[in-house]
């Protein structure tokens, strides 16, 4: 999520990043981070707490990562800490699945206010099904669609999340594979654009970022798609997640000239 807003810091928006952090060095360097990003961070400070770490593993010949993470309870955000301010004077609101209560009580504060609401999520945290009630924008990862409705099938699932909780949208980044949504009516798709992936880390944080900066500038569906599926693919590029963030520029060049992988759904737009 905090590469979320630095991606989206970098594009030219304003950006705020709500979070908790204990009070040890690491929360010092993510605050640290922030200020040099001049992303607008509220970060509550737990007493005694210690900040969440990660430790990534890479895969040098796929680029793909599997991150190891240990999280001290106290640093779960809690909906004391949010001040309701912050989120109705947004344009758009970003949450994702963990620390649930919290991000259920800003989202349902964003949809009360008339702001979109786009939501990440990836494991099937408790209290999730309330936020995704919340959730305009439902953006997941391949697995999660299956682990909400026993479903396995993409094409079946999407509906019936968005039939379930009454979203605008939902869908899924599948890697390689591109991404594929469902908006009611039909499901649109985008392929993945190749790139001499590195590091995968960060990917799905650039992908929520860009698919924001579309929201936000009023692009169709397709071309929130495109957009999001070359930001992400550029930034495998480099290692760590925010490394390989690219300027416009190189992103709509991509958009442009770049070569993709073979459709996962050959038909762009479709009838479920």
């Amino acid at each position: 999520m905090a590469s979320a807003m630095v991606a989206c810091q970098r594009w030219g928006l304003r950006t705020r990043y709500i979070g908790k952090v204990g009070d040890d060095r690491a929360g010092e360097l993510q605050a640290a981070a922030f200020k040099k990003e001049e992303v607008e961070a509220h970060l509550t400070i737990a007493p005694g707490g210690t900040s969440q770490t990660s430790f990534i593993l890479v895969d040098q010949t796929t680029g793909e990562r599997t991150v190891l993470w240990n999280r001290d309870e106290r640093v779960a955000l809690q909906p004391d800490d949010l001040d309701r301010e912050m989120i109705v004077a947004a344009r758009a609101l970003l949450v994702d699945g963990h620390d649930t209560a919290a991000a259920a009580c800003a989202a349902r504060w964003g949809r009360e206010a008339g702001i979109p609401v786009t939501g990440d999520f990836d494991n099937l945290y408790s209290g999730v099904e309330v936020l995704l009630e919340n959730t305009d924008y439902v953006i997941s990862s391949r697995e999660f669609p299956t682990r909400v409705t026993g479903e396995p099938d993409l094409l079946k699932s999407l509906p019936l999340i968005q039939r379930r909780f009454n979203n605008r949208i939902v869908g899924a980044t599948l890697g390689t594979d591109g991404a594929l949504v469902w908006d009611g009516a039909e499901f649109h798709y985008w392929s993945a654009f190749r790139v001499a992936a590195i590091d995968t880390t960060g990917a799905g944080d650039v992908f929520h970022a860009a698919f924001v900066y579309g929201l936000l500038a009023g692009w169709p569906i397709e071309e929130q798609l495109k957009f999001s599926c070359a930001a992400a693919g550029l930034n495998c590029k480099a290692v760590g997640a925010r490394e390989g963030i690219a300027p416009l520029e190189e992103i709509r060049a991509l958009m442009r000239d770049g070569a993709t992988y073979r459709d996962a759904y050959p038909a762009r737009r479709f009838k479920a």
